[in-house]
């Protein structure tokens, strides 16, 4: 039996519609944070397999609320992992300190630079250390049609004024939940001890936010006119990695995913609206 935790949020909204018979919690029928009320859950339900969506992704906000988020970013993630399922757990290229230059590979040396990132790569050792079969998936600059997301703030402010100011100077990768679905989907029957370890999943290519706001507008066919400004000018509590670009060939190499483009991800989504 399969359990995806975090099951209402834009990832685990889309593998809902993927896995059909999969049990589907969020924190009003599983808190992750109650090792004991996990290990009863997943026992009585005969969980061998664990689909991790949950996490604490307030960025900003975590930067006050440290114990909470180390909660459920890593006591949350140990607990599910120390079950003795399999489990796939879902983290973020907030790992990195986004001062790279070129894709950041699973390999990589981590070094996050806010407490949202540092409570998700502390929840990855979790996960590793303590599950016999785990496979962590780093993603960035997650959308959908669902939840809160740079998507859908584009397309209601793309409505509502005749121009924004969006941030040139962060690079990455936009990633369709679907997509990162479809590809979870696909790595279930294929997970074994051997494999188990690091990878990363986006879309492929590269661009601003500025670039991704432009598409955004272009393709809801919305007339409003996106400004290119630097980071500095839109201060934030938490810093963001400038640079959060991720090598995905290993994940495309062990496990055979094919990766679409971001635009293509985009176009995907849209049509959803």
């Amino acid at each position: 039996m399969y359990l995806i935790t975090g099951c209402n949020g834009q990832l685990g909204t889309e593998l809902k519609k993927r896995l059909p018979d999969a049990i589907c919690a969020d924190v009003d029928m599983l808190d992750i944070t109650d090792g004991a009320a996990v290990q009863k859950f997943v026992r009585e339900n005969n969980v061998d397999l664990i689909i991790n969506c949950a996490a604490y992704t307030a960025v900003d906000k975590a930067e006050d609320d440290i114990d909470l988020a180390t909660k459920i970013n890593v006591d949350g993630p140990a607990n599910l992992a120390k079950t003795g399922a399999k489990i796939i757990h879902i983290s973020t290229d907030y790992v990195f300190d986004g001062c790279g230059h070129y894709p950041y590979s699973p390999d990589d040396e981590t070094n996050p630079v806010s407490v949202y990132g540092k409570t998700k790569r502390a929840g990855e050792l979790a996960v590793l250390n303590n599950a016999p079969v785990a496979v962590v998936i780093r993603t960035a600059w997650l959308y959908s049609p669902y939840g809160n997301n740079f998507v859908k703030t584009m397309r209601r402010l793309g409505a509502e004024k005749e121009s924004i100011n969006v941030v040139a100077d962060q690079i990455g990768t936009p990633t369709y939940a679907g997509d990162l679905a479809d590809a979870i989907v696909q790595i279930i029957p294929q997970m074994t001890r051997e494999n188990s370890g690091i990878y990363h999943f986006t879309n492929m290519g590269v661009c601003s936010w500025y670039d991704f706001a432009n598409e955004i507008m272009e393709m809801s066919g919305l007339k409003c006119v996106v400004n290119p400004i630097k980071s500095s000018e839109y201060p934030t509590r938490a810093v963001r990695p400038f640079y959060s670009v991720l090598d995905k060939s290993k994940i495309q190499a062990v496990f055979n995913i094919k990766i679409q483009h971001w635009k293509k991800g985009l176009e995907k989504c849209l049509k959803q609206f």
